[in-house]
């Protein structure tokens, strides 16, 4: 299963967090679940993620980071951590591709 971004969007599609990237990445990652197990799937099943950060600050890419393994666990998924000149959304700092292996 491939993933489209998941990005810090709320129910009525408003970015959240505006200017705080760990708040941003927590949304993201509750987002992501909800992507995951709309196809029966989870975190433990995701065997690739593509992390993007709109910064060009280490701190902000390190920031975003330690959310999304933090959510990942002892899952310790292969990911590519990238810092972008701008993001889809307005105000939106983080975005997470997934892909996961369903059986």
């Amino acid at each position: 299963m491939f993933t489209a971004g998941a990005c810090p969007l709320d129910e009525d599609g408003a970015t959240v967090a505006v200017g705080d990237v760990a708040g941003q990445a927590e949304q993201v990652m509750a987002n992501l679940r909800t992507a995951l197990a709309a196809a029966g799937a989870d975190l433990t099943d995701v065997v690739k993620t593509t992390v993007y950060v709109a910064s060009n600050r280490r701190d902000d890419l390190v920031t975003a980071w330690d959310v999304v393994s933090r959510h990942f666990g002892p899952h310790d998924v292969p990911s590519t951590l990238l810092g972008v000149a701008v993001l889809g959304y307005r105000n939106q700092l983080v975005e997470v591709e997934a892909v996961a292996a369903l059986c």
